[in-house]
């Protein structure tokens, strides 16, 4: 598996160079619609997106997004408000031509049951239900369509930051690389991670999810010998996924990643 290089990153204004123009709009509509059913009985909303062109003799890698507790519900279209629309764009789709996942989880639940205010977390035993849902629904992807089993990608905000930290620690050979922004995971299991190629994103100032739970994995993992790559915006808000998501840098890192095959 390809390493990443260890770096933190305080970045001083968390403007970004916006990749995509028009209104956002036009470019979920481009999601198809998806109603998934789990072996638990759950069925779960999801949208996705597929290349512009699918040529059945090529395969294409797969980006699984995770959104925020306020995009969760039962509309169908909340989780492509922040971010994960822009792989619909002509530019994005061009250079990186992909299958994107993006499930909604019900409003009464989340994708990982932890505090997501505390300085700490042990990993439940079990995946929630909706994250069951979830890896049930990847998987049915990766068979149904043409996935480049090299290059299957996960990323999440917030709540869905702990839920892409959460499926590393579950599956931690399942991935090619992880941009895991404002969330946190379990320090325990950084040594079961240390060679999954992972880039996370924080605010110093976060008021929501403590910049802490970012850094003590990135330090974990760093101290179990791995490389993972940290980026800190010196602003005092939750959201530093405008700036991660607006990064040309960042979409360039983690398509270039593969994971080797067992």
């Amino acid at each position: 598996m390809r390493e990443a290089v260890f770096c933190f990153v305080l970045v001083v204004s968390s403007i970004g160079t916006n990749l995509c123009n028009g209104n956002n709009q036009m470019y979920k509509d481009k999601f198809e619609v998806g109603i998934f059913t789990c072996s638990n009985t759950a069925k779960m909303n999801y949208r996705f997106l597929k290349p512009i062109t699918v040529d059945t003799n090529e395969k294409y890698p797969l980006v699984l997004f995770l959104h925020g507790a306020g995009e969760r519900g039962a509309d169908n279209e909340k989780q492509l408000n922040l971010g994960v629309w822009k792989y619909a764009c002509e530019d994005m789709q061009t250079r990186y031509p992909c299958f994107v996942i993006a499930p909604q989880c019900p409003q009464e639940c989340k994708w990982v049951d932890v505090d997501w205010e505390a300085d700490w977390h042990i990993m439940p035993k079990n995946p929630s239900k909706y994250m069951k849902a979830v890896l049930e629904l990847v998987d049915n992807m990766t068979t149904k369509y043409p996935v480049d089993k090299q290059r299957i990608y996960v990323t999440g905000i917030s709540m869905g930051g702990f839920g892409a930290w959460d499926m590393l620690q579950r599956r931690p050979k399942f991935f090619a690389a992880a941009v895991p922004l404002c969330g946190g995971g379990d320090v325990n299991y950084a040594p079961n991670i240390k060679d999954v190629p992972i880039w996370a994103f924080h605010n110093k100032g976060d008021d929501s999810v403590k910049s802490k739970r970012s850094r003590d994995m990135v330090k974990a993992i760093k101290r179990a010998g791995g490389h993972p790559i940290y980026t800190e915006y010196s602003v005092n808000n939750h959201n530093c996924w405008d700036a991660a998501y607006n990064d040309q840098d960042m979409y360039k890192w983690m398509f270039s990643q593969f994971r080797e095959l067992d």
